[in-house]
């Protein structure tokens, strides 16, 4: 109610009359609808805010069940995949009768969004309701889902626990001669026995001082002494990410890993002495990038919102002066080119508060880590 609420007095502000969501975080941000059937692109799922009133779903009936067990009490189906009109007139018919003729409908359009439905689809929808007409409602969506509740923070806190009781454990599952892919596994497991719903994500790298990227599945080369290894994860917990990553020398540490550990922790010192509200996402990237040296790196910005997806807005960039306010969570994460085709990046998880942001990550440590 109070996420309705506030999308409804941005909407009003913003001059539509409806929003039309589509994505998994939007339907399930107005609903609660949690499933992992969104892994099937088969059906699209369309959920309508009103100007005035609750949510309406708009939706395959394979879905009906689970929706009713919602807050959700006007649920509208049809028997999908249908190649002919799969959901088109009902949800014609449905914003026709929310909407008044000169009414605008909202639809997120700009960066960061989709639309999870078929192209031509949108098309013909766009022309059974004229004279009504739709518009970017980006802004009206991304800066609501920026605010997080205490009781959304708390469900990332409880991730984030997850992730660090499994980060403890890597000593245990990797080491010099470990395939690569074997510690992925591994960790994967022990986020699961820590608590984790799902992991949706996991990545990292292995290399001799350093690691080529950040989003690489593992391979098979095993361990050796001198790599460093990094395990980067979005864990989920009853619908919300951590993301943060950590990293390790396999053995022991060359001289510039330790420096460019060091120089990335002091980066992330000076983010958190900045992270204030009124301070902006650029201001926290450039006193990270000060102390970095290399604006961006190959990482291209230094941290991002979280929540209900792996990466929201805003982004710790330089062109981003989204204003931080109490109850925003994002992640602080510099990164550092080490050597040709090597970089180390380190993550932390953090909620912007009246005062001093908090920590929602237990602290990498400032020395790093020898397994």
């Amino acid at each position: 109610q109070r996420r309705l609420s506030a999308l409804q007095t941005a909407m009003d502000e913003a001059g539509f009359s409806a929003l039309m969501l589509t994505t998994p975080p939007d339907v399930f941000y107005v609903t609660g609808f949690l499933t992992r059937f969104w892994e099937s692109p088969a059906r699209p799922w369309f959920v309508i805010v009103p100007e005035k009133g609750k949510p309406i779903a708009v939706i395959p009936s394979i879905g009906a069940e689970l929706m009713g067990r919602t807050w959700i009490d006007d649920i509208r189906t049809w028997d999908a995949p249908d190649p002919h009109d799969d959901g088109v007139s009902l949800l014609t018919d449905t914003l026709c009768a929310v909407v008044p003729e000169a009414g605008r409908i909202g639809i997120p359009m700009g960066l960061e969004t989709h639309l999870r439905m078929p192209l031509k689809d949108y098309s013909r929808v766009s022309e059974m309701v004229a004279p009504r007409k739709f518009g970017d409602a980006t802004s009206v969506v991304q800066r609501v889902r920026e605010i997080k509740s205490d009781a959304e923070i708390e469900k990332i806190r409880a991730c984030c626990a997850i992730a660090d009781a499994a980060f403890d454990r890597v000593p245990q599952i990797a080491g010099e001669g470990v395939p690569l892919d074997q510690v992925f596994r591994e960790f994967q497991i022990e986020l699961l026995k820590a608590g984790a719903d799902w992991v949706s994500y996991v990545a990292g790298g292995a290399g001799q001082g350093g690691y080529g990227d950040v989003i690489s599945p593992p391979g098979e080369d095993r361990l050796e002494a001198g790599d460093v290894l990094m395990l980067d994860t979005g864990a989920t917990l009853r619908g919300y990410f951590c993301d943060f990553d950590r990293n390790f020398a396999i053995g022991h540490a060359s001289p510039d890993a330790v420096r460019a550990h060091d120089t990335l922790w002091r980066a992330t010192e000076a983010a958190l002495a900045a992270a204030r509200p009124g301070s902006t996402c650029r201001d926290l990237f450039e006193v990270m990038a000060a102390i970095v040296g290399d604006n961006g790196g190959d990482v291209g910005r230094y941290g991002h919102g979280i929540g209900m997806q792996l990466t929201e807005p805003p982004s710790l960039v330089g062109f981003d002066d989204t204003v931080l306010q109490p109850g925003m969570v994002i992640t602080l994460e510099p990164g550092i080119r080490i050597g040709p085709g090597k970089i180390m990046v380190q993550e932390e998880n953090i909620v912007i508060r009246d005062g001093e942001p908090e920590l929602l990550t237990r602290r990498a440590p400032r020395d790093l880590p020898v397994i």
